[in-house]
């Protein structure tokens, strides 16, 4: 039979109990009473230590624990909390032919975000393409191809204002405590097998900014993987080569050798809705909106199905929608090798 921690008010009747045995006469359960204030302060420091010791064995499981107790978990399961990641990316400078780009020049977007070469460059040709990080770690760092940069320094002979030439990505967070603690359960509950499906899940996930990982085996022949994942922080879900890249070089460090393993980028599916909200408001709007989109993050994967059903209850769950009307989608949406399904666009009718 399991323990139940007793309340405040039972332990003050315990308390009371116990000195009306033991002290015939007096007044334990007078709140005015000399008794009564003793035992009810002594009740209190019972309590507070039950929850004390409560909170102790919650620091034992990981699925209870708090954040500040996680590391320990995390040491122990070797999955410590992966820290914040700096974009990269190559800019395009321009200007004199033959100026150099010198390491450790810094350019920065029209909203301060600045990056660091991490090689030196010379322009040829009328332009130099020069690597570069960003100074802070984190998915502020992420900008798109063509971005404009501009020199914090002038440098002889180069122009001021550069150019993303490839997208500044691989930026991303430290990782968020439920999703450190799901990573930890995953390895309490789904050991490593040297190669089974959920080992490449969880190697694609140690890699900073992956949030979604899913497994195809035998999908490009005999013995071979594919791996598709998104990034759900980042502005666009679907990853860039560069961050495809740095799951394939992950996950090519730890794989078994003799299987031939595929990261790719799911192709995103855009699924457009036709609703009629009742009641129509604002507020009902947003709350279907932000249902539809837990439902496509928690359901949708690479070549399944989004069900009807499934969409039409994220609907009725909104919160203050009593009625609606589901024109589009009418059926279940199958998808196609690679196709990711994502919301679309959201027609109110």
């Amino acid at each position: 039979m399991p323990f139940e921690r007793p309340t405040l008010p039972q332990l003050i009747e315990q308390g009371a109990a116990e000195f009306e045995s033991r002290l015939p006469g007096v007044l334990a359960r007078v709140r005015s009473s000399v008794i009564g204030v003793i035992n009810r302060v002594l009740a209190g420091a019972l309590s507070a230590l039950y929850k004390y010791a409560e909170w102790l064995n919650d620091q034992v499981w990981p699925d209870r624990a708090a954040a500040e107790s996680l590391p320990e978990h995390g040491a122990r399961w070797g999955k410590n909390r992966l820290p914040a990641a700096p974009a990269t990316g190559t800019v395009q400078f321009s200007g004199i032919e033959g100026s150099a780009i010198g390491l450790g020049a810094v350019v920065q977007t029209a909203g301060g975000v600045q990056y660091t070469t991490t090689a030196a460059g010379v322009i040829a040709g009328g332009v130099a393409n020069v690597a570069v990080q960003a100074v802070l770690a984190g998915q502020a760092g992420n900008a798109l191809i063509g971005a404009a940069l501009t020199l914090t320094s002038p440098i002889a002979g180069v122009n001021a204002v550069a150019t993303a030439q490839t997208a500044l990505a691989g930026g991303a967070d430290i990782e968020g405590i439920e999703a450190w603690r799901a990573r930890i359960l995953a390895r309490v509950r789904k050991p490593p097998q040297g190669g089974a499906d959920y080992d490449y899940v969880a190697w694609a996930l140690e890699v900073p900014g992956v949030t979604r990982v899913w497994i195809y085996p035998g999908e490009q022949g005999a013995g071979s993987v594919v791996v598709r994942f998104v990034r759900d922080d980042d502005a666009s879900i679907i990853p860039d080569a560069g961050e495809i890249a740095a799951v394939q070089a992950a996950i090519d460090a730890v794989r078994p050798v003799t299987a031939v393993t595929y990261v790719l980028a799911p192709v995103a599916t855009a699924q457009n809705f036709a609703i009629q909200a009742i009641p129509d408001t604002a507020a009902i709007r947003a709350a279907i909106t932000a249902e539809l989109q837990q439902l496509y993050r928690r359901e949708a994967k690479p070549g399944g199905t989004m069900l009807i059903s499934q969409q039409r209850e994220a609907i009725s769950i909104s919160a203050g929608e009593t009625d609606h009307v589901l024109s589009v989608p009418a059926a279940n949406q199958a998808h196609g090798i690679g196709q990711l399904p994502v919301l679309g666009v959201i027609t109110w009718l």
